[in-house]
């Protein structure tokens, strides 16, 4: 019986286990380079070099347009930034950290006397609510989960991430 239970507590580990892990793949293509956003063109670009090994749609910040300037006004940076962390229990999935704000976003948000605000994310869908409309971020560039789930595998932190207009 003890046998019995213990083969049974040994599947529901491994079935439990194997739920886990397969939110993580592995990548062993070309090195991803650097990542452009298009915000205009509502696109982003995975390089190695100057070759596109990805493309995406995205969704950015309900106030889409223009540069994020201060915490709350719901735009998606543009500038040069780096991805500088990751969050494998994102409330959206997967997550992977821009490095905003930088110096130049702290000091023109300090200008006007308000926060430049931060935590700005590739990520995917919301865990619990699903896709939502377009721009429905608070500032974050989100794609699909699939396509988080492998872009997370491909880019390294420390990785360049230029969004444009």
């Amino acid at each position: 019986m003890r046998s019995l239970l213990l083969r049974g507590l040994l599947l529901v580990s491994l079935l439990v286990l194997s739920a886990c892990s397969s939110k993580f793949i592995s990548y062993s293509g070309p090195e991803v380079t650097k990542l452009e956003i298009y915000k205009g063109q509502r696109v982003l670009k995975v390089f190695s070099g100057d070759r596109v090994l990805k493309s995406y749609e995205i969704d950015l910040g309900f106030g889409a347009v223009g540069d994020k300037q201060f915490e709350g006004d719901g735009r998606t940076p543009e500038g040069r930034y780096t991805i500088d962390r990751r969050n494998p229990n994102s409330s959206f999935y997967l997550s992977l950290g821009i490095s905003y704000p930088n110096a130049d976003d702290r000091a023109y948000a300090r200008s006007v006397g308000k926060s430049p605000g931060g935590d700005i994310f590739i990520h995917g869908q919301p865990n619990l609510s699903g896709k939502r409309g377009p721009d429905w971020t608070a500032g974050c560039i989100a794609i699909r989960n699939s396509e988080i789930r492998l872009l997370y595998a491909m880019v390294e932190n420390g990785t360049v991430i230029n969004i444009f207009p």
